[in-house]
């Protein structure tokens, strides 16, 4: 088992790794400009990406989970569908983004704060990344589907080369064409383009032989279609809560001044590199789980899972010891602006806990993700957000400032978590015929 977890888990980890890192090579080619401004323009220009695309997170969760169950259950018809529906179902959400983007950029900068030159900078970032939302989606339905084939190394490769490409147009446009935001968001467009091609490619390549005609009343058979939309109405509300709650974080430590805002950014940065560790363990977790879920196999399931909650376990702490004992060196990498790196050292307890507070929720994600277990993933990110986050946001940050921010993101992570072990043994540990 630990075989078959660290097998799917070190491709997962190499490729998710390399995200949060590119958003690090954003982060400090607008850090060594001459004004936060740029900093937290690219901070409040993500959050907008963050919340539109992990909203439809779904697309690649739901067809992880729905192809690792066909495979199991050795469904070889009923495996490239999830693919085709998640890919029909991508391209009409991208392109009701593009024909909406106006109004989405209207409504964002209502609800984010920030200064008026902040936002200025983000609204450039906004009008160009908004035009990579084909590729991204895209990308979603087509990771999805490798995972839950069981295979993470092609979608490692597909996120290195996104990577790559991206770093080198950022490059390209900010350090020699002397580019600011814009250069990172063009830079981002072309490199999501240039990995759905990749991605294209290589399932044409490889995977041939699965690709069935498109059979429509298969692709909208009936009972298949309300199981897709149901299992992934709940997913999507589970990831837009998520989204909303961090970007509800950024947007309320933009009001608390840039200083802060760019200080968070680089906390919430690194938080972002540790969840994309460990939930190179949660997409073991989804493939393994679905497939010995859809092989009805109780034993392996249970296995799987015992495993996956000690890999979290064993993988936190080396993070705990980098984020407390490390976090000045952490934050010189970013910026060498003295006062936001001064101001910075306040908050370094807060960063080391995110490890701590967080491992359990990511695995269980996985976990609960595999099984299909869509509305009590959808419940236990309601129960964080409103009866632990808010309440403490609102209560706290008024006497403790940024810090009471911070207590009311770690009751939300480690509420999650908590939640989610307590629904376990009814939502995953027994198998649904």
């Amino acid at each position: 088992m630990n075989k078959s977890i660290l097998k799917l888990a070190i491709p997962n980890i190499i490729s998710n790794i390399t995200i949060p890192l590119l958003g690090m090579v954003d982060m400090i080619l607008m850090g060594h400009l001459e004004s936060p401004v740029y900093l937290g323009g690219v901070g409040l220009g993500a959050v907008i990406f963050s919340v539109v695309y992990s909203s439809f997170g779904f697309l690649r969760m739901g067809t992880t989970g729905f192809t690792a169950q066909a495979l199991g259950s050795g469904n070889k018809t009923e495996i490239i569908y999830p693919l085709y529906r998640s890919l029909t179902i991508g391209l009409a959400i991208a392109m009701l983004l593009l024909l909406f983007q106006i109004p989405l950029e209207k409504l964002s900068f209502k609800l984010l704060n920030g200064s008026e030159e902040t936002k200025s900078m983000a609204r450039k970032y906004f009008y160009i990344r908004i035009w990579a939302a084909p590729a991204t989606l895209s990308l979603f339905a087509i990771k999805g589907w490798f995972i839950g084939m069981q295979n993470t190394k092609t979608p490692m490769f597909i996120a290195i080369l996104i990577n790559i490409l991206n770093i080198i147009f950022n490059i390209l446009f900010v350090v020699w064409l002397q580019m600011d935001v814009d250069g990172v968001a063009l830079g981002t467009v072309l490199a999501q383009y240039g990995g759905l091609l990749a991605g294209l490619l290589i399932l044409n390549r490889s995977y041939k032989s699965f690709f069935l005609k498109i059979e429509k009343k298969i692709l909208f058979e009936i009972d298949k279609m309300k199981r897709f939309f149901k299992v992934n109405s709940d997913l999507f509300i589970r990831s837009l809560v998520l989204i909303l709650t961090l970007s509800f974080f950024t947007s309320q430590s933009g009001k608390l001044g840039d200083n802060i805002l760019a200080i968070n950014t680089m906390i919430i940065q690194y938080f972002y590199v540790y969840s994309y560790f460990i939930d190179g363990i949660a997409y073991a977790g989804e493939a393994l789980v679905g497939k010995f879920y859809g092989a009805g196999d109780e034993k392996q399931l249970k296995s799987a899972i015992n495993h996956l909650l000690i890999w979290g376990t064993v993988l936190c702490l080396p993070f705990v010891f980098l984020y407390g004992f490390s976090s000045p060196l952490l934050f010189r990498f970013v910026t060498n602006n003295a006062n936001l790196l001064l101001l910075a050292h306040d908050y370094r307890l807060w960063m080391a806990l995110i490890p701590l507070t967080t491992f359990a929720a990511f695995i269980w994600d996985g976990i609960f993700t595999g099984a299909m277990a869509s509305k009590a993933l959808r419940n236990t990110i309601l129960i964080a957000t409103f009866v632990f986050f808010l309440p403490a946001w609102y209560f706290l940050t008024p006497i403790y400032g940024n810090h009471g921010l911070w207590i009311a993101f770690q009751l939300f992570m480690l509420s999650r978590g908590i939640t989610m072990t307590l629904l376990a043994k009814k939502a995953v540990y027994t198998i649904k015929t």
